[in-house]
């Protein structure tokens, strides 16, 4: 394979640019799906081959609702990938969870509307498994290396996931929180299934911003990026201690998921 890569980042707002990467080069992946995000960036970090793709864009031009989501993971597995490490910028649903914390998600609540979810659309059917739809390996090396990073960081979460591109209402907001979810965003899915889909490792992390509406605690937008340039800093550090560690050898089902989903 000309291009390949074994592990790839999926950056989320504010997290446009792969500056950790040695030798980085772009590369436009085709696919079936149409095009991705913005162009693939390829080069190495510690030895390891990795791929970056901004979720939005690299200008931030694509709304959550709008990302194809398809292309970049179809695009990824075309490369050889067979970790993805993510971050989602998000809104907390509790008081222990402060702008500026971490939560290595674990779960996820769908609430979205519109949007192409699966490789299997006619003419195969597949019932894959995400009743644990993040991996647990990838997971646990995320709140590890974040905790030796002095990182204020969470091991578990479930994020609701939201159509966007508006924010919740304050019924909404408060309904989330009486199902016990930590965190409300607008990217987690369908991406971490499609990753499923395809048996590619997928670890994710959610970066508060700030308190969702039910905290009626109002913010400006000059704080949140604030928030915003700080997580993406963590995140940097964090995916930079992470991605020499992962082992070649996976010691999870990930890369099984498809053995009895296929009918």
């Amino acid at each position: 394979m000309r291009h390949s890569a074994e592990v790839a980042i999926i950056g989320g707002s504010g997290l446009y640019d792969p500056d950790v990467l040695e030798e980085p080069s772009e590369i436009k992946v085709h696919t079936p799906y149409g095009r991705t995000s913005d162009l693939i960036t390829l080069g190495s970090y510690m030895g390891k081959k990795v791929a970056f793709i901004p979720r939005h864009g690299k200008e931030h031009q694509i709304p959550p609702h709008d990302v194809n989501y398809r292309a970049n993971i179809w695009a990824l597995k075309q490369l050889g990938v067979r970790r993805i490490l993510s971050s989602n910028a998000c809104g907390s649903l509790s008081e222990k969870h402060k702008p500026g914390d971490i939560l290595v998600l674990d779960q996820f609540i769908d609430r979205t509307k519109s949007r192409p979810s699966t490789f299997y659309e006619s003419g195969q059917v597949c019932h894959v498994s995400v009743a644990d739809p993040f991996c647990p390996e990838l997971g646990s090396l995320l709140f590890n290396q974040g905790t030796s990073l002095g990182i204020r960081i969470r091991q578990g979460g479930t994020y609701v996931c939201i159509e966007g591109p508006r924010f919740s209402t304050r019924a909404e907001s408060k309904l989330f929180r009486k199902w016990e979810a930590d965190v409300v965003g607008m990217t987690v899915f369908p991406e971490c299934v499609l990753a499923r889909e395809v048996e590619i490792c997928y670890g994710s992390i959610a970066l508060v911003t700030d308190y969702d509406v039910w905290a009626e605690k109002p913010v400006s937008a000059d704080e949140i990026i604030t928030v915003i340039r700080a997580n993406v800093d963590k995140a940097k550090r964090l995916f930079g201690k992470v991605i020499p560690m992962i082992p070649e050898k996976s010691g999870c089902d990930c890369g099984n998921a498809l053995a009895n989903a296929i009918l």
